[in-house]
């Protein structure tokens, strides 16, 4: 039975979260100042973030809630009929996406560490109709397979691309080896049909032993990925060994060579094979070395910023802020540090184009980057090469 204690607890918990304070800044960059504010605060390490089309925001917390954030930074309560998860380590209740239907089904995804037997977890993707305070007919489309213990290495990042299809991403889970094994679904990426079928031209349905699902593989812990919108096609970004962080454009079935080949270290200070020596493996678009920690990826889509369109927006947890990178064809050709001094877990567009950015924290924050002028701002400067 519950104690009155409890009880007022748990209302608490389950309540709306009031609008925090502006607590507005600014920070330097290359296109001018930007202004910094906090849209909403209280939040137990929020990993995702979709925007719905009345302008709110669905957040994941890492812990297990799905909450829905108001423009004004109203937080929500927890939202019913969200799964559990295995909450330990780097899992959690993790990425959020809309379908791209959304405006006639509805229908939300999310990814999160599913628990198994014996202390085992693993990536799941579900599908729910989002209603009234609340996800309704969850199902699960897809699992990684195998579960395994230990906490690290989820991947777990979702996208859409202009053809409809789903792209989820894997982490290794911390095995290493598995990366290269195409029997099973670690340190991969994975391309779905939005109900969890797989396409009929993803590059391994028809190898004996090989999981249908997987579009590429070799990777270690990719946890941001964005749809170019020049082309359609996925980038991802995933995290290195001891550097080696790498941004990559894994295009069907290619091998991306983890663990083989790093431009990292292992932990311990033993060399890993630098990627010239495997021609056979696709090399990273860019590589960090010493690591920036990428958390999550976007594209800016908006004209808020002009000089930033079509850059892609890194979330650095090693950085503490964003990493801005400008492209030409799929080379990277300039790079800028905006610094937030947090750790920034997840980076997106909003519809009234400013940069949104999710903080990693136990207390964490949506935070919202616009010019501080409130005009817009014109490019400016050179960017850092290398």
């Amino acid at each position: 039975m519950m104690t009155g204690a409890l009880l007022t607890a748990l209302a608490l918990a389950m309540a709306p979260t009031p609008a925090v304070a502006d607590e507005a800044r600014t920070v330097p960059s290359q296109a001018g100042p930007l202004r910094v504010e906090t849209v909403a605060g209280g939040l137990d390490h929020p990993w995702g973030i979709a925007f719905l089309p009345d302008g709110r925001m669905l957040v994941t917390e890492r812990a297990g809630r799905l909450r829905v954030v108001s423009a004004d930074g109203t937080v929500s309560g927890p939202l019913r009929g969200v799964p559990d998860v295995a909450a330990r380590g780097q899992g959690g209740l993790l990425d959020v996406a809309l379908d791209p239907a959304f405006d006639q089904n509805r229908q939300v995804y999310i990814t999160y560490s599913e628990p198994g037997p014996n202390g085992t977890a693993g990536t799941a993707v579900a599908r729910a109709t989002l209603g009234e305070g609340a996800l309704e007919n969850l199902s699960v489309i897809f699992r990684q397979e195998p579960k395994v213990t230990g906490g690290n290495h989820y991947g777990s990042r979702l996208a859409f691309t202009p053809d409809g299809s789903l792209f989820v991403t894997l982490g290794e889970r911390f095995k290493f080896d598995p990366a290269q094994d195409l029997s099973n679904h670690l340190g991969k990426v994975v391309r779905l049909r939005p109900d969890g079928t797989v396409p009929p031209d993803n590059p391994f349905v028809n190898r004996q032993g090989a999981r249908p699902e997987i579009w590429s593989y070799g990777h270690r812990n990719p946890q941001g990925i964005a749809v170019d919108p020049r082309d359609g096609k996925v980038w991802t970004i995933e995290f290195g060994p001891q550097g080696g962080d790498e941004l990559n454009r894994p295009d069907a079935g290619k091998n991306h060579g983890w663990p083989l080949v790093s431009w990292g270290e292992h932990y311990d200070g033993r060399d890993i094979p630098d990627p010239p020596t495997r021609p056979d493996f696709a090399d990273a678009v860019r590589h960090w070395v010493p690591a920036i920690s990428p958390s999550g990826m976007a594209f800016y889509r908006g004209t808020l910023i002009p000089g930033w369109q079509d850059n892609l927006l890194v979330a650095s947890l090693g950085e503490g802020g964003i990493v801005r990178l400008t492209l030409e064809g799929d080379a990277v050709t300039g790079q800028e540090s905006i610094p937030l001094d947090t750790r920034i877990r997840q980076v997106v567009t909003g519809p009234d184009g400013a940069v949104y950015a999710l903080t990693d924290e136990e207390g964490g924050s949506v935070l919202r980057l616009s010019p501080a002028t409130g005009d817009g701002v014109a490019a400016g400067g050179q960017d850092k090469r290398g």
